[in-house]
């Protein structure tokens, strides 16, 4: 952990989300379980959504909120998510829809087959989709809301080590997004699409420990020169599910270390 990230992670919360729930998705690992630490520490009653059971469990034992078994690519089951949280909490103010996969078989477009391409658009992209169409009843009848989808950098910029339908994906995210925000705007709900720069996370690990060169051509586009801590992440869904972000909407919030903004990297 850098310097950066120590200040990060141990600077002081506010107290933002103080009566308020949120779901995140996602939740067992990586930005989601950060994510649920940091929204709990905020105030927020947290409703950790994961397939994982083992791990969704333990986010929610940390978070001291609720567990839910979710596959996000169900409808019924994603309907049964929200509905638990509102059942048990009698609001819904923030959902993140985190969940996501990347997986070593979606490479570029000449060698990833058909199946791998719809697995992941299934999950990253379906999947909120399912979320946002089952949170969004819960907050017009609130007349408030926060909706955070995860997209990525890759969604505004291009990359030749591809994972064409994690970009794809994304890109659909950050479209999806863009235009709820617009739709449901005068009645109170914001939707924004996150986009990380490339994080510190298990995924992350596991995809570039496969194939070391992939990560080495990636690290040295960053400005910062490492990748992001999911605290960092973290505090950045916090930020966009206050009120603190009011009038930030249909968004794209960048939050990437500065790769987007690079035309040459530090020596």
């Amino acid at each position: 952990m850098g310097a950066e990230t120590a200040v990060a992670a141990s600077a002081p919360v506010c107290r933002r989300l103080v009566g308020r729930t949120a779901v995140v998705t996602g939740a067992g690992s990586g930005i989601g379980r950060a994510a649920a630490r940091r929204l709990a520490a905020e105030g927020a009653a947290v409703v950790c959504g994961d397939v994982d059971e083992e791990a969704g469990r333990a986010a929610a034992e940390e978070a001291g909120g609720t567990f839910v078994s979710v596959d996000v690519t169900d409808p019924g089951q994603v309907e049964a998510l929200f509905a638990t949280a509102h059942g048990t909490y009698g609001s819904i103010d923030v959902a993140f829809n985190n969940a996501g996969i990347s997986p070593p078989e979606d490479d570029s477009i000449l060698e990833t087959g058909l199946a791998a391409w719809r697995r992941v658009q299934e999950v990253n992209l379906t999947s909120v989709y399912l979320c946002c169409k089952a949170v969004l009843p819960y907050m017009r009848r609130q007349g408030r809301g926060s909706i955070v989808n995860t997209a990525s950098f890759v969604a505004v910029m291009g990359a030749a080590t591809s994972q064409i339908s994690y970009t794809a994906s994304k890109g659909g995210v950050l479209a999806m997004s863009r235009e709820l925000g617009v739709q449901f705007a005068r009645e109170g709900i914001r939707v924004n699409a996150l986009c990380p720069g490339p994080v510190n996370t298990p995924l992350l690990r596991e995809l570039f420990a496969a194939d070391p060169e992939r990560a080495r051509r990636r690290l040295v586009h960053v400005p910062a020169g490492r990748f992001a801590e999911p605290e960092e992440i973290a505090a950045a869904v916090a930020f966009l599910a206050s009120d603190d972000s009011s009038f930030v909407n249909a968004a794209e919030f960048l939050v990437d270390g500065g790769i987007s903004g690079a035309y040459v990297t530090p020596l």
